[in-house]
């Protein structure tokens, strides 16, 4: 697929394949890239009328096991205060239910984990 010595780059790569992948699901894009003093989020949108907060992982091989696996209860956390400040600073999307997502790119293959975890 592509591969960078410069993980920005090969991270921005995967994440334009799982917009792309989201969008083919119609799923609305609404921000990339949000980020705080808790952590980043590298994707967020909306399914219908729920909030979806993606995660992007991406490994060119798997002699370290599925990308996903690294999405680890500390990167989790840090996720999830980055999705509660969001909210806050965006009021209007408060109300909607909200999933936390992983898109894990390994090769040519996209595991899409819709509810990944939860904020509880």
């Amino acid at each position: 697929m592509f591969f960078s010595k410069n993980t920005k780059t090969t991270g921005d790569k995967a994440e334009d394949i799982a917009c792309k992948h989201l969008t083919k699901n119609k799923i609305n894009i609404i921000e990339r890239n949000f980020k705080n003093r808790s952590g980043e989020i590298d994707i967020i949108a909306l399914d219908k009328d729920t909030l979806l907060f993606v995660e992007v992982k991406y490994r060119k091989s798997d002699s370290h096991g599925q990308p996903y696996e690294n999405v680890t209860a500390q990167k989790q956390h840090k996720i999830i205060q980055t999705a509660e400040y969001y909210l806050q600073k965006n009021p209007r999307l408060s109300h909607n239910d909200c999933r936390f997502d992983v898109i894990s790119i390994h090769n040519n293959d996209i595991t899409w984990l819709k509810n990944a975890f939860d904020a509880s």
